[in-house]
């Protein structure tokens, strides 16, 4: 408390406390983290943490943790209760080619918490959307009414853990949240609009889609793919994902201008094994420009025919000359070369994957939140 009385006295506006020791501990840790609270509300100051590992904001360059130094600048804002996790997932962003604009360790949530972000990053322009990885909320019905008001705006995602009881209880013992009941916060979380994923994997697929693309402008999804295979493993994936597949015959005749007389233009576009890149780039040039194709999956088997990587820069070349008006996921199932085409086009704010059906349930994720956004702008 002296510490944060003289930080208090020389104007300091906000305090991380990355310390722990405090409220996970039990009642007379809590009963010091009040103590700092009030101290530091006596003069105007904020407390984030304790129990924290620091913030990153890319687009002031400042990286104030002891996490990794090379985060990739873009427009995706992770807020995590967890150090520990918090600081992995950093470098797992590295690693897998996503970009954020910020990072904010929140700990033990004592003063600043979840809210308290959501309405900061709502405001902010370099974030596109926020994933937040959480083991209990302070105030539920504050939480509730920022996530929604945020959700109107800004795709929200969130990593809630301790579903289970004995998952609650090592939450409780790990930054001193009070779990809940898992089936409130599932409840809670779809009346806002907030998107839960279930994993870590899972939240960062959505992420790709929701910081990067823009809203669809209509239901109409498009599928080109050089493989029968993978192309029936996404229209799996699109049934099961409620997607709606883009099926007028006569305006999917553009693509047989781009395959072998045994191809099929029959939504999966089947452009064969024979589709190289005048293929490719003819393909997804028209999928782009047509006013009923709203949203594109390109999807693409690596064979000897056409480098990965140089289907990865046909795909960037177009998407920019089309100026991102639509969103586009890419799925690339193959060896080395189909991981440095999928880095390609993720470093380029283009959603990439190596298997069809996360690439279909990520841009299953924008229309949840799109459509849950449309449905209550008319409310």
């Amino acid at each position: 408390p002296q510490v944060v009385e003289e930080c208090g006295k020389k104007g300091v506006k906000v305090l991380p406390i990355i310390s722990s020791g405090f409220g996970e501990l039990g009642e007379e840790g809590k009963k010091v983290e009040q103590q700092l609270v009030e101290t530091a509300h006596k003069y105007g100051m904020r407390i984030l943490g304790p129990n924290i590992f620091g913030v990153v904001y890319t687009p002031a360059k400042l990286n104030a943790t002891f996490g990794p130094t090379d985060v990739m600048p873009g427009k995706l804002a992770l807020v995590s209760q967890s150090g520990a996790l918090g600081i992995a997932l950093m470098g797992w962003t590295i690693l897998e080619k996503v970009g954020l604009s910020a990072v904010v360790s929140i700990g033990n949530k004592s003063d600043l918490d979840d809210a308290d972000m959501l309405e900061y990053f709502e405001t902010d322009e370099n974030t596109g959307a926020i994933l937040i990885y959480m083991e209990g909320v302070k105030d539920g019905r504050r939480f509730m009414e920022a996530a929604r008001k945020v959700s109107m705006k800004k795709p929200v995602i969130v990593i809630k853990a301790g579903r289970s009881e004995r998952g609650a209880k090592a939450a409780a013992s790990h930054t001193g949240s009070l779990a809940g009941a898992d089936n409130i916060y599932t409840a809670a979380f779809k009346q806002s609009g907030v998107l839960r994923a279930l994993t870590i994997g899972e939240a960062f697929d959505w992420a790709r889609t929701l910081s990067n693309l823009p809203e669809p402008k209509g239901d109409n999804v498009v599928i080109l793919t050089n493989g029968g295979g993978i192309g029936v493993m996404a229209t799996d994936a699109a049934e099961e994902e409620g997607l709606k597949l883009y099926d007028n015959l006569e305006e999917l005749k553009i693509f047989a201008n781009h395959m072998p007389p045994f191809g099929s233009y029959k939504n999966p576009v089947d452009l064969t094994g024979m589709a190289g890149a005048e293929a490719y780039e003819g393909a997804v040039r028209d999928a782009l420009a047509h006013p009923e194709m709203h949203s594109i999956a390109v999807l693409y088997c690596q064979t000897a025919v056409l480098d990965p990587r140089d289907l990865a820069k046909i795909v960037i070349k177009e998407y920019e000359a089309s100026g991102r008006k639509k969103p586009i996921v890419v799925a690339i199932v193959g060896g080395v070369e189909a991981k440095e085409a999928i880095d390609m086009l993720n470093e380029n704010g283009i959603p990439a994957y190596p298997e069809p059906e996360r690439a279909i349930k990520s841009l299953a994720a924008l229309y949840r939140w799109h459509n849950w956004k449309m449905r209550h702008k008319k409310e």
